[in-house]
Parts: structure tokens; sequence; C-alpha cells
């Protein structure tokens, strides 16, 4: 079985009950969650052998964090153990014209302050065939960005094939620091995934005759930003999902790769949305899953993005799905009829 390791943040999610808005809740549902945590938990659920890295202190509500992973078969045994506090973010689910918001409490979480002797990555990356980290993790701190191009660094000397989720969060830091920061780190990368927004926000990269807020994609305009940002970075391959906001409730869902000069887009679905968090992050996991198989460049892309459209169904951040069930809607049963 290939062994695939992520590297990032796993935070505590405190989220009001329904759609609560904050100043509503007097009690919050506690879970877990963190981009590249969420793409573990999805390989583990596809049966591949997925290691998450990441260092968590040492008291409850760290091994809480740990526990949270384990119970999916992700393989726990890289956590660096230490450090005060693990990271909070707060997320109120968004309805109809109301968007879903985020606030974040995560300065000084164990994982922003590691040290890069923190990671022994010879061990970390032995028997490893795929490494996958996103651009939240280098904004963390200077500290993380150092330790990401040394894990980098070390992966491409042992041929392991890396993907990145492009994930700017302006929260964390500006579009010049991201620019400078992810323009040295993707020089490491096989595969890139992003969004409308991240390659214009972090390379100045845009698609054109597109206007995200107005609901309105070109295919070629997506295909231009593909072509620019492989060239750039010699990239294998270039994913991008392509989300259309009707409201907070209701989005179409679809995405493109781009590899060796060819376009493959998949088709559309229209969700109606339960939890959009984590919905990127199960995108990048069905495309991870689908690559390390050997899956020809539509089925991957159609895999991917039926595994994240299914993800939009689900509470919190983990993916619970598996791959008869992805397999199942990528294969044209979007019904939602009863299975019984």
């Amino acid at each position: 079985m290939k062994k695939v390791v992520t590297f990032g943040e796993l935070m505590l999610r405190l989220a009001p009950e329904g759609y609560l808005r904050f100043v509503q809740s007097e009690k919050f549902e506690a879970t877990f969650g963190g981009a590249e945590a969420n793409v573990a938990v999805s390989l583990a659920n596809y049966g591949v052998d997925a290691a998450f890295v990441s260092k968590l202190p040492k008291h409850e509500i760290g091994q809480m964090a740990v526990n949270s992973l384990r119970k999916f078969g992700v393989d726990t045994s890289k956590i660096v153990r230490g450090g005060e506090r693990v990271g909070i973010y707060y997320c109120e689910k968004g309805a109809s014209q109301r968007p879903s918001k985020v606030i974040y409490d995560r300065a000084y979480a164990a994982i922003a302050m590691a040290d890069p002797a923190d990671f022994d990555w010879d061990a970390i990356l032995e028997g490893v065939e795929w490494f996958h980290f996103t651009g939240i993790t280098p904004a963390l701190s200077d500290n993380m960005a150092t330790i990401t191009e040394q894990a980098l660094k070390a992966a491409k000397a042992r041929g392991i094939t890396v993907s990145c989720d492009l994930n700017y969060r302006k929260k964390l830091w500006s579009k010049e620091k991201a620019g400078e920061v992810m323009g040295k780190l993707c020089t490491y990368v096989d595969y890139c995934i992003a969004n409308e927004e991240d390659a214009k926000d972090v390379f100045g990269i845009e698609a054109d005759n597109t206007d995200i807020y107005g609901g309105k994609l070109d295919r070629d305009g997506y295909i231009s930003v593909a072509k620019k940002l492989t060239d750039r970075f010699g990239f294998k391959g270039v994913a991008i999902t392509l989300r259309e906001s009707k409201s907070a409730n209701d989005n179409d869902w679809s995405a493109m790769l781009y590899t060796e000069g060819t376009a493959y887009f998949s088709k559309k679905y229209s969700m109606h949305i339960v939890d959009r968090v984590g919905g990127g992050d199960s995108f990048g996991a069905g495309l991870i899953y689908s690559l390390v198989n050997d899956f020809a460049p539509q089925r991957t892309i159609e895999f991917a993005v039926a595994a994240s459209c299914l993800k939009h169904s689900i509470e919190g951040d983990y993916n619970m799905m598996s791959v008869a069930e992805v397999e199942n809607l990528a294969g044209g049963d979007a019904s939602g009829r009863v299975q019984r």
C-alpha cells in the first residue's frame, strides 16, 4: 500500500448548533479539523496508508485532537508532542444570503511555535511515496515556512511526489508575503491545487471573463491560469476547483485538471450545502487517491469532484465517505435515493 504523509495544523473547531449566530449561542459543539488533517482522514477512509504530521500539546486537549484522527485509522505516530496550545477556530454556518463566518484563535499554537529540530524528516519520510501540504502551514510562522521548505527538500531528495493546495488565508499573511514564500516552495511541488481566487491572490494570475461573486466562470480563462502556473513552476498537474455560489446554501461545483497540455473538466453538481468547511480538502484527497492509484485524468477529476460534492453534505471538517460511495456518484447516480 502506498504511504501518504500530510503536514500541517490540527485545530479545535467550536461551532454553534445548527444555523445559530455566534451572538445567539449559549453552547458550542467541539470537533477537530485542519486542512492537511482533513486530507489524511479522507485518504484513510479510502484505505490509503495515511500519516499526519504536526505538533500538539501533551495535555488532554492535545490528546483529544490526536484521538480524532486515530479513530479513522490515520497514523499519528509522527506527531510531535509539546507546546502549550491547540489552535482554535470558531465556525458560524451561513444560510441563504448570509455567508458563513470563521474566527481564528490560533496564535502561539504548538505547531506555530515549532522549531526545525522538532521534525526528523529522514524518519518521517521513510517509505513514503506522497507528501501533501497547503499554503496555510508556512503561513503560521516564519519558522513553519522554514520547516516546510526543509520537508520539501527532504521529500524531493527521496523522489517523493509533492502536492500543495495554495489555500491562501488573508488572516494569516499578506498577498505579498504569500507570493514570496509560496513562490519558493512551489518549485518543489508536482501537483498544485487551487480555487478561483488562490492563483490571483498568491501569484497575481487570474482567469479572464470570470466573476466569482456573480457566479460567472469561463473555462478558457482557467485553462490559461493552469498553463501559466505550469509554465512558471513546471507542475505535472494543476487542479482548479470551480465554485459557482448562488447562496450560502446552494452552489454549483465542478473542477478542472490540467496535465500534459490538456484540460479535463468534470461534470457539474448542484449542491445544497450542509457544511462547506473541508470541501476543498476532500477534493485534494480525492485527487491524491486517484493519482496514487494511476487513474486516467478524466477519471481522476471526476472522482475528486464527486468526493468533494459528497463532503458538502456532511457536518464537520472530516469527509466520512467510502470509495464505493464516491464511485457511485462519479458514475452518475446523483439521485440521493434511499439505499436499501
